[in-house]
């Protein structure tokens, strides 16, 4: 049951009872949310995401911090860069070849090019560029160290003799300062796919970098001199000191084997030619071996011969009559066998006419038998000729065996003899090559270093540069600028970091891990909150109504029935916005109580222009009872209880059992009860209240309130069970915002409430924040 403490709508009388239900009429703003909101979490709990959006809103916020540091930075690049001392870099380019042009045919002692790799050659040539050797060299060439006149060109200091450093290592210190500006001066620069290299060298004086420089190339080009005669000499050196000892050498080793052959009775033809057949066309042949072979060789001919005489005569002995080919081969049967074919020829030419018994025939007979047996005649001696050729070649062939096996034992023997014969001929062989390449190579070092050839030139001498090389003015000034920029965004984000205010809604989310409901903004000068919330279309008026819409997704049941409006400080907008949220579920038919509760400044009376005589303090002490300190507004759904005198002790009436049984009497009496909530801070008052209530909502000023005293409210909140549905960020300005929220949280509006004329709206977010509300609700 619920008690009506002024009529409604509906025709209800102040004091009725009717049931509870029936004061509550569902509408279609009661919708299912996706739950509370989430507690507050830690800041190490929230995650890290890069926002670039967040980056430029900080850097645009603290832009004048930017732009002076870059003004600071320029100002100094620049003084720096006129106070600098003016540096002058003179350049003189050389040419390195790989290799140099040979005069004569020869090869150097250096190494060769071919057995080194390219790049590791030139980068050999830049470090000796960089040695300190060569600045030595340069030293010497010019006498820089002979007085403190180069010292102080360069701007450094002299040596002083004193107690530290005696007089007479004066020079010494001297000479090593001079070295050390030299080789600190000194610049190699290849030039990237040549073979050229800039040698640069840096002073306060134009014509002494172009001397030094030059100094440098020339002193290079020497030393490289050097080396080459110094390797030359050293090689000749050496190779005379190797010819003596392998002279020696041989000598003795051909003593030795000359000895050896007479004790043993060897003796060694010449060298035979190369291509005389011997397998080793380098070695000596003794005497028996070489009688051996010839009379092996011989042998194998009389052999061959043998067996040609023999083939031919066992052909003669199996070939009857003429038919053996030596035999027609001879002038004589030949010269017989054509006088045979004539006197047969003409025996039968006349034999047609005679007889065969007639006195010419019979001559012709006698002449052809006798041509026949001489025939006979000599075909037999060609025979016995072929047999004697055969039998001479046998003994021929005996006669050579029997040779060829005496000289196989003397060539034994000799063998025997000649193993040492052998090792001291390869001793004294190896001595004569290594004596003849060392005199080879002795010549040609002689003649190679004798010719200066030199594989380095100057392409261009240095001379003296027309303007300085150092300082760059617009490099310096551009060093200066980005270090401004950095040291300014750095600046910025320092700042950013250390500023504990509230400004923003991100602010809100991510130092103190609620949703952001509502963001209300600063209202112009000269207008009040009651003026701007009597225009339904201002942009505050606007701002709660996104507000009103968010709290409906605050919890499951929709809006909440019972909402504490509290702050952490005061004169933070809390009063202002619980009237504005009251009045706008009233609007919406929503039976509305709006409670002063803050027992100890409070200021509801004043804006709405309630009595303040009874109220909230006496139904806390018990002398009223709800009915009796309801009051009626100007909207039919919206009553007000003001807080009533200001009790002794606020605290303690809060406390107590009444003010739970009015919470219970109100919510069954209204659809919505809004508490005006005192300040959190330093007071128990507000989570008090706000634990009896169905949630509560945080007023944060946008730019006063800092990140502690807002996490120290809610703290305070939670440890006393109220529930922090989220929070309204009031007085923001988003014109002024540096973060550029006038985009998705600007109300730019224009009006003349003076006047009193109707607004021209030009843009809004409210939209945009509804969207944003329902998100933030959805996590």
């Amino acid at each position: 049951m619920a008690i009506v403490g002024g009529g409604d709508r509906e025709g209800r009388r102040p004091g009725e009872v009717v049931p509870a239900e029936a004061t509550r009429r569902p509408t279609q703003w009661q919708v299912m949310s996706p739950g509370p909101p989430a507690p507050m979490a830690d800041e190490g709990d929230l995650p890290f995401h890069l926002d670039l959006l967040v980056y430029g809103r900080t850097l645009l916020k603290y832009r004048w911090t930017i732009l002076v540091s870059i003004l600071a930075a320029l100002t100094i690049g620049a003084a720096v860069t006129y106070l600098m001392r003016p540096i002058y870099t003179a350049q003189a380019t050389l040419q390195i070849d790989r290799e140099a042009a040979k005069v004569v045919n020869v090869q150097d002692v250096t190494p060769s090019d071919e057995l080194v790799a390219g790049e590791e050659f030139f980068q050999t040539q830049y470090g000796l560029l960089r040695s300190k050797s060569l600045s030595e060299k340069v030293d010497d060439s010019l006498g820089l160290s002979k007085d403190n006149a180069f010292i102080i060109a360069m701007g450094a200091k002299p040596p002083v003799a004193g107690p530290r450093l005696p007089a007479s290592d004066l020079p010494r210190a001297r000479r090593e300062t001079v070295i050390a500006l030299l080789h600190g001066a000194e610049d190699v620069v290849p030039v990237r796919g040549s073979r050229l290299v800039a040698v640069r060298f840096a002073s306060p004086s134009p014509a002494l970098s172009a001397r030094i420089a030059n100094a440098f190339a020339e002193n290079f080009i020497g030393a490289n001199l050097d080396r080459r005669f110094e390797s030359a000499s050293y090689a000749r050196d050496f190779l005379e000191r190797r010819l003596a000892q392998v002279k020696t050498k041989l000598e003795e080793s051909e003593r030795a084997l000359v000895a050896y052959a007479t004790s043993q009775g060897i003796i060694q033809l010449s060298e035979p030619s190369p291509g005389a057949g011997s397998q080793n066309p380098g070695e000596q042949q003794s005497l028996q071996s070489a009688n051996l072979g010839a009379f092996n060789s011989a042998l194998a001919a009389a052999k061959t011969q043998r067996i040609q005489a023999e083939q031919r005569w066992r052909q003669a002995q199996a070939t009857p009559g003429l038919g053996l080919p030596e035999i027609l081969q001879s002038p004589t049967v030949q010269q017989l066998s054509q006088t045979r074919a004539k006197l047969q020829a003409e025996y039968q030419d006349k034999l047609r006419v005679f007889k065969p018994d007639w006195p010419d025939m019979l001559q012709l007979k006698a002449q052809i038998e006798e041509n026949d047996r001489q025939l006979a005649a000599e075909a037999q001696n060609i025979r016995n000729s072929l047999r004697a050729q055969y039998v001479i070649a046998v003994n021929n062939e005996k006669s050579l065996m029997s040779q060829v096996s005496g000289l196989k034992g003397d060539v034994l023997d000799l063998r025997s003899r000649s193993i040492q014969y052998t090792i001291l001929q390869r001793e004294v062989d190896t001595n004569r090559t290594l004596y003849d390449g060392l005199l080879q190579r002795y010549k040609e070092v002689g003649v190679a270093g004798g010719v200066t050839n030199n594989n380095i030139s100057i392409v261009d001498r240095a001379d003296p540069p027309g303007v300085p090389s150092s300082p760059k003015i617009v490099l310096n000034m551009l060093l200066a600028a980005i270090a401004g920029v950095v040291l300014g965004v750095v600046a910025a984000f320092a700042r950013d970091m250390f500023d504990q205010a509230i400004r923003v809604p991100n602010d809100v989310e991510t130092k103190l891990g609620l949703p952001v409901l509502g963001i209300i903004p600063l209202l112009a000068k000269g207008i009040q909150p009651s003026q701007a919330l009597a225009e339904t279309r201002s942009p505050m008026s606007e701002a709660y109504h996104s507000l009103r819409s968010a709290l409906q997704f605050s919890t499951a049941d929709g809006f909440p029935s019972s909402l504490l409006i509290t702050s952490p400080r005061p004169s933070e907008g809390k009063s202002t916005t619980a009237i504005a949220i009251s009045q706008n579920m009233a609007r919406l038919g929503f039976r509305t109580l709006l409670v002063d509760a803050d027992l100890r400044d409070p200021s509801l009376h004043k804006t709405i222009g309630a009595d303040n005589r009874t109220g909230l303090s006496n139904i806390l002490t018990g002398s009223a009872t709800l009915v009796e300190v309801l009051q009626e507004t100007d909207l039919p759904d919206l009553f007000i209880i003001p807080s009533g005198p200001l009790p002794p002790n606020p605290a303690e009436l809060l406390a107590s059992n009444r003010l739970h049984a009015f919470v219970v009497a109100a919510a069954a009496q209204f659809d919505m009860v809004v508490f005006d909530g005192p300040p959190v801070m330093g007071l128990a008052d507000a989570p008090m209240i706000g634990s009896l209530l169905t949630g509560a909502l945080l007023v944060l000023e946008s730019g006063r309130t800092v990140r502690l005293q807002a996490r120290a409210a809610i703290k305070r909140l939670e440890m006393a069970n109220v529930r922090v549905l989220g929070t309204v960020l009031t007085k923001f300005n988003a014109r002024k915002s540096a973060y550029g929220y006038g985009q998705g949280y600007g109300y730019e509006y224009d009006y003349n409430y003076g006047l009193g004329s109707k607004p021209h709206r030009r843009s809004t977010g409210l939209q945009a924040v509804g969207d944003r509300a329902r998100r933030l609700m959805n996590r």
